[in-house]
């Protein structure tokens, strides 16, 4: 009994999830269907047909899909570049939906969770932000800005073209979604119950206030998608970009809904589903998509958590498509802009917020980059510029800690640890020097160990002992190569001690002044070698003197 009703609890949260995403939705699918230069119903039939592909395909369950920002842009300019022929355009929008199949066959988005935590703080921060800043203006039944910082520098004009009328419908919607309790919550979403009830009001009471408005109606025709010799290389790299850039847009979304859900998507699946939807929505001539982060948050508030609650977004659209579009013409968008801005608020990242103080400076200087990156430039660019700040950071962690030091450490107080220390002091008296490499080896910490070279001159053998370091690459390779050159060319030998994986690593690219002759496994044994080196060095020297 008890998981009867939990199976027809996660039912009502997602048909009432996907009812609400689908109503947010609408006026989104709309607005990009324009600005691509398609038309409404493109925007529309691609929200359709990719948001109930991607539901039952990709691998993030309650992610709601359909065209997005980023996405519009790029089609927008491919649909520019060809002369606004909607069978070319459609030919890389189905490049692009293979693309992204073809990236989630090879396994590439698991190449996501790479991105550290403060970029997915920053980044969701900073839609929340936005959401604030677009629907500002429609809350108080002003015309929407194109983007938030149109929206900052606009709020003279909006309140010169304020609408009272709007205002007190947003600022109900506004007390309804936070105030609502939780026991009616959980039967009835808030925001449901606010469009639904803002919309009677202002219905009844004739107020004069923007609303959706009509919705284009109808199946879509069908777009066989074609190009020619002289157009293949731009539908080639249109639809790549396409691919690539939707299948960024589409995992963050997922790294949001886990954030929020406390879950872990499949990227791979995701990937996949993603392009099979948009493949499709080049043979209905649909406006390519991605996963929706705002609309995803408000499914995943309205109660959604499972892939019916994406099917039921895409079916509402449908049923609007099909004749009943006259039952959401009227919603007011004051009435959206309410919703919309409690989600703004929900989807803020309070738990980085309440440590900004006591986290890592590093870790909060790259979220709040990304975070002003996001609000004022570009999500994907602050992605982007977020992992590559995060990446520097790293590398300057890892070169930090890399030490050289050219004098015998001392080691713990054992047996062993006495006797090597016993020994290095004996090589140090017989003309050795100990060059000793600590942390990770690599071209962050590589050009440390070439300032050290003044450190071993006059000695006869130097011993590098890279037997604390992690990993080396090629950089540190050809540095030590490099230094080992020079010290040969003032007849000082030099022995290289590692661990045998790098010693396996160093004898398979057969590096020319790393021979195999020169490489031990074993510190003790190494200093024997070296003394044996230096001794024949100064009999050497020595025979020199007396002829």
């Amino acid at each position: 009994m008890n998981a009867q009703g939990s199976t027809l609890g996660r039912l009502r949260g997602d048909f009432f999830g996907g009812l609400t995403a689908g109503v947010v939705a609408l006026p989104l699918a709309l607005a990009f269907g324009v600005a691509s230069g398609a038309g409404a119903a493109a925007g529309l039939y691609g929200a359709i047909v990719l948001g109930f592909v991607a539901a039952l395909l990709g691998g993030t369950r309650m992610q709601i899909s359909g065209p997005t920002g980023p996405m519009t842009v790029v089609f927008a300019s491919a649909l520019a570049v060809v002369g606004g022929d909607v069978v070319v355009a459609m030919a890389a929008v189905m490049v692009g939906g293979l693309v992204q199949i073809g990236l989630g066959l090879l396994r590439a988005g698991g190449l996501v969770r790479f991105i550290p935590y403060p970029v997915v703080s920053g980044f969701m921060s900073g839609i929340g932000v936005i959401i604030i800043l677009l629907q500002s203006a429609p809350l108080v039944g002003a015309p929407p800005s194109p983007s938030p910082l149109g929206a900052v520098l606009g709020l003279p004009a909006v309140f010169a073209q304020f609408n009272g009328e709007a205002l007190l419908l947003g600022f109900l919607t506004l007390v309804i979604v936070f105030r609502t309790p939780m026991a009616v919550s959980r039967i009835v979403p808030a925001p449901l119950v606010a469009l639904v009830a803002m919309t009677v009001l202002a219905t009844a009471a004739g107020f004069a206030v923007p609303v959706i408005g009509d919705i284009p109606r109808g199946l879509p025709a069908l777009v066989l998608p074609a190009f020619t010799l002289e157009t293949w290389t731009t539908v080639l790299l249109l639809g790549i970009t396409l691919g690539l850039l939707g299948s960024i847009d589409s995992l963050l979304t997922s790294l949001v809904a886990d954030s929020i859900t406390r879950t872990r998507h499949h990227s791979n699946r995701e990937l996949i589903g993603q392009g099979i939807g948009n493949l499709l929505c080049a043979f209905v001539g649909g406006l390519p998509g991605a996963g929706a982060t705002m609309r995803t948050v408000i499914n995943i508030k309205s109660g959604g958590s499972g892939r019916a609650s994406g099917v039921v977004h895409a079916l509402f659209l449908l049923a609007l498509l099909l004749g009943l579009g006259p039952l959401a013409e009227r919603i007011p968008l004051a009435v959206l802009a309410g919703i919309l801005i409690k989600v703004g608020v929900d989807i803020l990242d309070y738990r980085m917020l309440r440590l900004v103080r006591t986290a890592p400076r590093a870790d909060v200087a790259v979220m709040a980059a990304v975070f002003v990156l996001t609000v004022l430039v570009d999500l994907i660019v602050a992605v982007g510029a977020g992992v590559v700040l995060s990446m520097m950071l790293i590398i300057h962690r890892l070169a930090r800690q890399a030490s050289f030091r050219v004098r015998p450490l001392h080691r713990e107080a054992d047996a062993e640890g006495a006797r090597l220390d016993s020994e290095l002091e004996r090589a140090l008296e017989s003309g050795i020097r100990v060059i000793e490499i600590d942390g990770a080896f690599f071209f962050g910490s590589a050009s440390q160990l070439l300032d050290r070279v003044d450190q071993v001159i006059g000695t006869r053998v130097a011993v590098f002992d890279c037997s604390r370091v992690p990993f080396m690459d090629l950089s540190a390779q050809f540095a030590l190569e490099e230094m080992i050159e020079g010290l040969k060319a003032q007849d000082i030998a030099a022995l290289v001690v590692v661990p045998p994986a790098i010693h396996e690593q160093l004898l398979r690219l057969r590096a020319p002044h790393l021979p195999a002759a020169i490489l031990r496994d074993d510190l003790a044994a190494a200093l024997v070698d070296a003394r044996a080196l230096a001794a024949r060095s100064e009999a050497g020297l020595a025979r020199a003197v007396r002829v």
